[in-house]
């Protein structure tokens, strides 16, 4: 049961994800997710930090769509200024957008990581997919509604992880 909640890598952000890290790891291409992960769940654009990673990585071949649960208003305008396709309303932690979103980059699970700040949608809908998960701290502090509902059950769910010695990093989520 607790493998679905345990990542397979943690880092503190995105930017602690390196284009030849991932390269030495056979991927090529990422699923992101986009509030709390990318950028700050109230920011509407990338900042300048945001568009050089992904720069690098599309430099070094390496794919990236936004599977989002957010509406089409806010994924849209986030991901079209960058260029980057992207799937709302994903319903994360279900499979289809996950499926959908290997399918538009033509890449194999095996050649995917999905990075996300949330255990109970990013890292487990990409476990239940059988993917490469890494878990990133979130960006900001504050969250809405829903997902303040979800981050009091990653800690309890966490805090179990780290009882038991599942949990192998130092910093918390």
């Amino acid at each position: 049961m607790y493998r679905n909640f345990l990542p397979s890598e943690f880092v503190r952000s995105v930017f602690h994800i390196s284009p030849e890290h991932l390269i030495a790891k056979g991927i090529r291409g990422i699923i992101t997710d986009l509030d709390n992960t990318l950028v700050e769940w109230d920011r509407p654009d990338a900042t300048p930090k945001l568009v050089e990673w992904l720069k690098s990585m599309k430099d070094a071949g390496i794919q990236v769509t936004i599977v989002s649960n957010n509406n089409e208003l806010r994924v849209q305008s986030f991901a079209d200024p960058l260029g980057i396709p992207f799937i709302y309303k994903a319903r994360k932690p279900m499979g289809k957008a996950f499926r959908k979103a290997l399918h538009i980059m033509s890449v194999k699970k095996e050649e995917v990581v999905v990075i996300g700040d949330q255990l109970l949608t990013d890292v487990v809908g990409g476990n239940r997919m059988k993917l490469h998960t890494i878990l990133v701290l979130p960006v900001a502090s504050s969250d809405g509604f829903f997902t303040r509902f979800n981050r009091l059950v990653e800690r309890r769910i966490f805090s179990s992880l780290k009882r038991r010695g599942y949990v192998t990093w130092e910093e918390e989520v």
